[in-house]
């Protein structure tokens, strides 16, 4: 009798681990994209982040590159965002590109992420047009 049971908790443990519960960050954030939501994004920020917008580089903070995400939605407002390719191979580092289809164009975003303490941020941020 406690054999089967004690096989249905592993299963489940296994199934319903926190990893596979909450999905992959890219995911997520391949949907705040398409939302335009750059206070949810900004979210997942680490401290200072290395931004890149079409060819303007820089390390910022994390007000600042949510500022600079939110001009860049204003000007190009998005109307679908999917993934492209995902790593998650690696349990502490994610990279993901997305395709972010806009009402002014198509741009490429790659997304890089660190885990520290037990979460995801994104440490390194790129969009540029789509070739």
């Amino acid at each position: 009798m406690i054999r089967p049971i004690l096989s249905a908790v592993i299963f489940l443990t296994q199934l319903f681990h926190p990893g596979l519960i909450q999905g992959d960050i890219v995911d997520a954030i391949s949907t705040l994209f398409k939302s335009a939501n750059s206070k949810e994004i900004s979210k997942n920020f680490s401290p200072s982040v290395e931004l890149t917008i079409n060819e303007e580089e820089d390390v910022y903070t994390k007000a600042q590159a949510e500022q600079i995400l939110r001009d860049f939605f204003t000007k190009n407002t998005p109307v679908n965002s999917t993934v492209v390719h995902l790593i998650n191979t690696n349990p502490n580092y994610r990279f993901g590109i997305l395709s972010l289809s806009t009402k002014s164009g198509k741009f490429r975003v790659a997304i890089t992420l660190k885990k520290t303490a037990n979460t995801f941020f994104i440490t390194e941020l790129r969009i540029e047009p789509d070739k």
